[in-house]
């Protein structure tokens, strides 16, 4: 008898998905309230700066650094005493600090460059983009988080920034994660794909939506496919996830078995929707559509929920 785990393959899906080959040992249980100090007198530390969704870069021969030391990032006003500790790189202490210097006062060499481009143009290697997801992620949360929840008394950064304490009430708060379900609804021979107002010219793609409290990701797949397209579906299976720094969410890709076939978009949400079919969706991915419909990019989750019906056997 053949046990599936050990068929699986050595690589699972969200391995090939942006910002997912993030390295760095977190070792979220040794991190004391002076982990970072601590790392920042370390002279292997290294620091990526983030500003305004966007993270400074320097430029290195042909292509871009994310990392720079201790002294050069004081050379640039980073807002160190707010760094957060992302983890090491084997002996090597990583964090991420808060920028100080807006775009145009960077000296020459350096480039402040918006997250969702220096993910879709490629510019970091994988390990260092999925770091930028995490301190991104991280610097997001703490910047919306500075006042308590429960009573609004000023909190303080603790553990390295994977949480806030509140000076008036002690209340602990630690950083949150958004969960998203993206989905592509399927039949045996079509996919149902939508394009949003904010799309790219000729875009189509997965519909998807924010998993609500108290909801399975099953039951927010056939929830925002229904409310979406007006398509109901049954059975639902998870194939990916994606760390999505935009804030701080995570993409849960799944497929999700069309029970019906009529669609009624929702206007509001959806510029237009429709079927496609396992020819024409392979087109779409090798951009040879005759109407000029294209994907989102490789590194995008919806892609690769996209590229593997496309190629499974219909």
């Amino acid at each position: 008898m053949s046990f599936p785990l050990f068929d699986a393959p050595e690589r699972e899906p969200s391995h090939f998905v942006g910002f997912a080959g993030n390295v760095i040992d977190r070792l979220s249980e040794n991190r004391s309230d002076d982990c970072v100090e601590t790392a920042l007198a370390d002279p292997a530390c290294r620091v990526m700066l983030m500003r305004g969704g966007r993270m400074h870069l320097r430029q290195e021969n042909a292509g871009f650094e994310g990392y720079m030391s201790v002294s050069q990032a004081q050379a640039l006003a980073a807002k160190l005493e707010h760094a957060v500790l992302l983890g090491w790189d084997g002996a090597v202490p990583v964090l991420a600090a808060p920028a100080a210097l807006e775009p145009e006062a960077l000296p020459e060499g350096m480039k402040a460059i918006d997250y969702r481009s220096i993910y879709a143009q490629g510019l970091l290697g994988d390990d260092t983009l999925g770091a930028l997801a995490q301190g991104a992620a991280l610097l997001g949360w703490h910047q919306t988080h500075r006042f308590c929840g429960r009573c609004g008394g000023a909190t303080q950064m603790r553990a390295g920034g994977y949480k806030r304490k509140c000076e008036a009430c002690g209340a602990e708060h630690f950083p949150r994660t958004d969960p998203v379900a993206i989905m592509l609804a399927v039949t045996k021979d079509r996919c149902l794909m939508g394009r949003s107002p904010h799309f790219a010219p000729g875009m189509y793609s997965c519909l998807a939506g924010f998993i609500e409290p108290g909801e399975t990701i099953e039951a927010a797949v056939r929830r925002e496919t229904f409310e979406e397209a007006g398509i109901r579906v049954g059975r639902v299976v998870y194939h990916a996830s994606q760390p999505w720094p935009f804030p701080y969410s995570l993409m849960i890709g799944c497929f999700g078995e069309a029970v019906s076939h009529e669609i009624d978009a929702d206007r509001t949400e959806l510029e237009d929707c429709r079927w496609f079919t396992r020819e024409e969706t392979r087109a779409i991915l090798s951009r040879s559509h005759p109407e000029g419909i294209t994907a989102p990019p490789p590194m995008a989750i919806a892609h690769h929920l996209i590229k593997a019906w496309a190629e499974a056997e219909g």
